[in-house]
């Protein structure tokens, strides 16, 4: 343990909890979050998050199942493990400053979507109304590009893809991970669960547009 709890505020940290366990139940019973898999997680100060302890059953979160991480993605006031993609969670909350809530999910959808749009790097929606459903985007007549970023347990050559297209000035919303699932985001619980529905509905119309093309 590198910390300890003591500055953070105890209501602060199960209100977070409370708020990832409530999120993570609903989003299991949608089957997104099949044999543990998923990570979930919410700012709780410039240095610190609330994320899901590795291997729980995200369909029977409690505050217990919760604990806490520096940005280094380094375990505080605890001596359970993180998710081994904590690091893609703080990744967010470094380089996007107004976000405050990471889910990352394992959908069929989202898992199928993330193979069949390897090979082209990207999903790239346009002309679906739903597109407004994400924050910054005003209009169906726009372009909403989702990476596809290739697998690897190595997470720092993950996390340097991630830097690489942040840093060539593209607009990052959300990204999939070839044969894994999606990670979004947002300013709060709600902005990000609408993020991510309308995200995994856009990618079933996608899929169901190359299934149904002659």
């Amino acid at each position: 343990m590198s910390k300890t709890l003591s500055h953070i505020d105890p209501a602060l940290l199960a209100q977070r909890a409370d708020a990832i366990a409530d999120a993570a139940r609903e989003l299991a019973a949608f089957g997104w979050t099949p044999a543990t898999s998923s990570n979930f997680s919410m700012r709780l100060a410039d240095d610190l998050a609330a994320i899901t302890i590795s291997g729980r059953d995200k369909g029977r979160l409690g505050r217990d199942d919760i604990m806490v991480v520096d940005m280094d993605g380094k375990a505080v006031g605890s001596d359970s493990r993180p998710s081994a993609e904590t690091g893609l969670h703080t990744q967010v909350y470094k380089r996007f400053p107004e976000a405050n809530v990471v889910l990352h999910t394992h959908s069929r959808t989202q898992s199928v979507a993330s193979r069949l749009f390897a090979k082209e790097g990207l999903i790239r929606l346009e002309g679906w109304e739903l597109q407004k459903a994400i924050s910054g985007f005003s209009t169906h007549e726009s372009v909403l590009e989702i990476p596809v970023f290739p697998n690897t347990q190595y997470m720092p050559e993950l996390e340097a893809r991630v830097d690489a297209w942040i840093d060539s000035g593209k607009p990052l919303y959300a990204y999939l991970i070839n044969g894994h699932g999606i990670y979004t985001w947002g300013r709060d619980m709600p902005e990000t669960r609408r993020h991510l529905e309308a995200l995994e509905f856009l990618l079933g119309c996608e899929l169901d547009l190359r299934r149904l093309s002659p």
